[in-house]
């Protein structure tokens, strides 16, 4: 059971990491040349076959609901919530399979002098639901921007804290999110 939920998350990262090198390849920075969207990644997908690299409608930052926008310590930043299911379903994907976790935030951050995207670093989400709990979930830094995997699982209002740190510096937000 662990490998299946351990292979289904390497699917739906890989997934989250060819969007944004989608994005890349949009705006003529060249992307990653000779990349394409071929090989398996263990976990079987219906509808995937007339994706393209360039299908620009899996760029992680235009998709979901903007929950936040300002400085989180030195840098801006513009986090999102994005709904997976939902959002496989409107791909024409259909996992095969559960998915542990409900929703997917992601930190886009830029350094706030020079406008550069920052691309390295580390940090955590702290989500604390409606019903008071709280779990915490790390970042990785996927192709542009911090990602995290959350369970929303009951609507309501949930409450994110991120501390992100980056090149010998710390940032942290608080914001709030109402699940419907």
């Amino acid at each position: 059971m662990k490998a299946k939920r351990f292979v289904m998350w390497v699917a739906v990262l890989s997934f989250l990491a060819m969007s944004s090198l989608a994005l890349a390849d949009d705006k003529g920075h060249g992307g990653m040349s000779g990349m394409k969207m071929e090989g398996d990644s263990g976990m079987k997908m219906e509808g995937h076959e007339g994706m393209s690299a360039k299908s620009g409608g899996h760029d992680m930052m235009r998709m979901g609901d903007k929950v936040f926008s300002g400085k989180i310590g030195p840098w801006k930043g513009t986090a999102r919530i994005v709904d997976m299911k939902a959002h496989m379903e409107a791909s024409g994907m259909k996992a095969m399979g559960a998915m542990p976790n409900s929703h997917h935030i992601a930190f886009m951050l830029t350094n706030a002098k020079s406008k550069a995207h920052v691309t390295e670093g580390k940090g955590t989400v702290t989500v604390t639901g409606p019903d008071k709990k709280e779990t915490k979930a790390d970042f990785m830094v996927m192709q542009g921007h911090f990602g995290a995997d959350v369970d929303l699982p009951a609507p309501g209002k949930y409450t994110f804290k991120a501390q992100i740190e980056s090149g010998g510096q710390k940032g942290s937000a608080t914001f709030t999110y109402r699940l419907k």
